[in-house]
């Protein structure tokens, strides 16, 4: 048997699989010998890498359609806006066909079932919030740019929060707790359990005040998003492909990328334990994936690895997409078995460098991957999969097919129309804010009508006090103090991840 046979024949499975494209051996374009996925090893995570400009989202685009064909969710986080096409039926062409002969593909223009989301509603697309309590103190950490110590000490004031029965619904729910436990009042409540200082409490403070000024309260209230809406399925069957539309806030990555942890996490922490099933309940597209494992903490980067260690068994699949493998940490790209891998540059010793551990991610292969990394052409990418029985299949150079989607961007209007005729667009557009921490620590009861002549003996308030002083120095927040002091709330169960658990 000769090298390309013996390839092909590692790809030949006999249960339900996705179509990636045709072998390319010695220049020529295998048609025969089709490189595929088997549907039931998509939950054990994967990597589409490769430079800009090679293909990574068509390739991504491609293996949505075939999950959403397949009765198979799909989550993408679409950062540059050009995933929204996945809904309408893709254009013909001299191209296309071209291709779709060449690998042998039945070719039809098709759109998919999806729904369009936004962060905070900003962009076109459902609002996505979640609330301060259920996104936890470790992602929020990360999208403060807290350090260590700093991290710890957020921890601690959730936790007080989580057993005093205070919701941390929005930011100024987070402020008013931070500032009562720095407060006379509010001290004596972690004395016995560590204590906050008031150095780090000004410091968060400070991160919070900054990271509102930026205008990201809007990404935190209710209603909190639901993650399971992200499992349904459409009248016809096939998933549902859910975008996340990213354009609006791409110039905040550590926001953004950490909020997509935040819906993995809450993911994991809800779905139930399912082992090896016959196809994924969702596969969730991580792009642009080294914005997440920039500047982490050891915490944070524990829990991305826990996380996609366990949620296999939950029947999620996870594709991190990012330009190189060296972008993934070591703990978490062990775990990635299906990888399609396309063009990488070698313009300058870094490159070089990134090029030869890239190679060395992949299993020994007949070819001299080096020289193919460099040379593969737009649509052309290095594969290995895991086969039906969990072994890694031969390295196979790939000419991929073609999406049957529209390749680019909807039109704006056509996008806005597809989010208000969505049935989840009237649970979610409208934010809510009712009462919480802020409210429960900042509602001082009203003086009494003071006359005009006692006005006037009144001595003015210091110029310099404070909203914050002014609140602290009040009846009820003092009163407030003594009850939650006291008061033994039901504590909230976090997770692995510090978000907290909810019950569907």
């Amino acid at each position: 048997m000769s090298d390309s046979e013996t390839i092909a024949a590692g790809y030949a499975f006999t249960g339900p699989a996705l179509d990636l494209g045709a072998l390319l051996w010695d220049g020529a374009c295998l048609s025969e010998a089709q490189i595929r996925i088997p549907l039931p090893m998509l939950n054990r995570h994967g990597l589409v890498a490769g430079a800009t400009g090679t293909g990574k989202t068509k390739t991504l685009q491609l293996i949505a359609e075939q999950l959403s064909a397949q009765g198979v969710p799909v989550f993408l986080a679409d950062v540059k806006g050009d995933v929204s096409g996945i809904s309408a039926p893709g254009a013909a062409n001299d191209k296309v066909a071209g291709r779709a002969a060449e690998v042998k593909q039945q070719w039809t223009a098709t759109g998919f079932p999806a729904e369009f989301y936004a962060l905070g509603g900003i962009g076109h697309g459902i609002p996505v919030r979640a609330t301060i309590t259920g996104f936890g103190p470790v992602l929020l950490s990360k999208v403060l740019q807290l350090n260590q110590t700093q991290e710890q000490s957020l921890g601690l004031i959730f936790h007080y929060a989580d057993t005093k029965g205070l919701e941390l619904i929005d930011l100024k729910d987070l402020r008013a707790v931070v500032t009562f436990l720095t407060s006379d009042e509010g001290k004596p409540e972690l004395k016995n359990i560590g204590g906050l200082s008031t150095a780090t409490a000004g410091v968060i403070l400070r991160s919070l005040t900054a990271f509102e000024a930026q205008g990201m309260a809007d990404f935190f209230g209710e209603p909190e998003f639901d993650t399971s809406e992200l499992l349904r399925t459409a009248q016809d069957g096939r998933g549902m492909v859910s975008v996340l539309e990213l354009p609006a806030v791409q110039d905040k990555p550590q926001l953004f990328s950490t909020f997509l942890m935040w819906l993995l996490a809450d993911l994991f922490h809800d779905l139930p334990e399912v082992g090896d099933a016959d196809r994924p309940k969702l596969v969730f597209f991580f792009d642009e994936a080294h914005l997440l494992f920039n500047d982490a903490s050891k915490a944070f980067l524990d829990s991305i690895t826990q996380t996609v260690r366990l949620i296999r068994s939950k029947g999620v699949g996870v594709f991190f997409v990012t330009q190189t493998p060296k972008d993934v940490p070591g703990d978490v790209l062990a775990q990635l078995g299906n990888r399609v891998q396309h063009a990488l540059r070698a313009f300058t010793p870094d490159d070089q460098k990134a090029l030869k551990a890239t190679v060395k991610t992949f299993p020994n292969s007949a070819y001299d991957l080096e020289e193919i990394l460099t040379g593969l052409g737009t649509g052309e990418a290095v594969v290995t999969v895991l086969s039906e029985n969990g072994a890694p299949t031969p390295v196979a150079v790939t000419r991929l097919r073609a999406p049957e989607s529209l390749m680019g961007p909807v039109d704006a209007t056509t996008l806005d129309q597809a989010v208000k005729s969505s049935s989840l667009y009237g649970r979610y557009a409208q934010a809510v804010d009712r009462e919480s921490a802020y409210e429960r620590l900042s509602e001082a009861r009203p003086a009494p009508a003071e006359t005009p002549k006692a006005a006037a003996k009144r001595a003015p308030a210091k110029e310099d006090e404070s909203m914050v002083q002014q609140v602290v120095g009040s009846g009820m927040f003092k009163s407030l103090a003594r009850s939650v002091g006291t008061q033994i709330g039901r504590e909230i169960t976090r997770s692995l991840f510090g978000t907290a658990r909810r019950k569907r």
